[in-house]
């Protein structure tokens, strides 16, 4: 008899710890930026944050324009 397995999938999200890897910044930090307006994690649990994965993407990269777009309006 066959027991199928599990799928194997690619996460849609990533955890805080893995944030934090991402930005290269230490764990209460990520925590600190999870509660920022505009950034979008996600409350599970009580214990349990999530960002999904296209969302940070799309912040970083916002984050990147707006600080570029900032750099060259004070440069000016």
């Amino acid at each position: 008899m066959h027991i199928p397995r599990k799928p194997k999938i690619e996460p849609a999200v990533y955890s805080v710890p893995e944030i934090a890897a991402l930005l290269d910044i230490n764990l209460p930090k990520a925590y600190e930026l999870t509660r920022q307006p505009g950034f979008p994690a996600i409350q599970i649990s009580n214990r349990r944050i999530v960002v999904p994965k296209a969302a940070f993407e799309r912040w970083l990269e916002q984050a990147a324009f707006n600080k570029q777009s900032y750099d060259t309006a004070e440069n000016q």
